[in-house]
């Protein structure tokens, strides 16, 4: 997953001048229990911003689900990294479906998340990308996002993306703009009018969520 949360969970200057005369295997499991502690304080943040506690991965010294207590007393690091991104992503398209205007449904269907401008399947795996975002590929997508329709006076995707930001702005930076999908309804109707590259880029520009490290 590309957007992580990390946290190393100990100072041992601080722990070493405290008990410099503990043995290495004392050491090593003071070091583990307060990593124990650590975790479970960045578990209950996650738990606040994101309404659940995410999955998190364990390296002991840069081996993946060492046990703590493996930890080299002197020089050894350990790090928790929780991976943040499906709840975010989740939460994001579970809201842009619950503040869709429907009528026909053909919008609220037309939701599509993309990473690095390639649709993404959002329950397959998720690549590495520098940027993710959802987009709707409705021609009309602009016109509900100014208020077209009565049952989304404000819009949809400005609106979300604002709760979005709010919710899990110590995760990632998430925000509103607008990108042109190169597939999708819109894309069909902007051909049908030009064939000119910046002209069909200007057409295609919809609304989108913004997702970035």
């Amino acid at each position: 997953m590309a957007i992580r949360s990390r946290i190393t969970p100990i100072n041992r200057d601080v722990m070493l001048r405290l008990c410099p005369t503990l043995d290495p295997k004392e050491r090593s499991r003071r070091i583990a229990a307060y990593a124990r502690d650590s975790l479970a304080e960045a578990q209950e943040v996650n738990r606040q911003a994101t309404g659940g506690v995410p999955e998190h991965t364990t390296f002991v010294d840069g081996r993946e689900g060492a046990p703590l207590e493996s930890v080299n007393p002197d020089s050894g690091v350990i790090v928790f990294r929780f991976e943040l991104v499906t709840d975010l992503l989740a939460w994001i398209d579970k809201t842009l479906q619950a503040h869709s205007p429907v009528r026909s449904g053909r919008y609220q269907r037309s939701h599509v998340f993309i990473a690095d401008g390639l649709a993404v399947d959002l329950n397959g795996p998720i690549p590495e990308a520098s940027e993710y975002a959802f987009v709707n590929t409705q021609p009309y997508a602009r016109k509900i996002e100014s208020g077209l329709s009565p049952q989304a006076p404000d819009g949809v995707y400005e609106a979300v993306a604002a709760l979005a930001s709010s919710r899990f702005g110590n995760v990632a930076r998430i925000f509103f703009h607008f990108r042109s999908p190169l597939f999708g309804a819109v894309d069909e109707w902007a051909a049908k009018r030009t064939a000119r590259a910046k002209q069909r880029d200007r057409l295609t520009r919809q609304p989108a969520i913004i997702i970035r490290r």
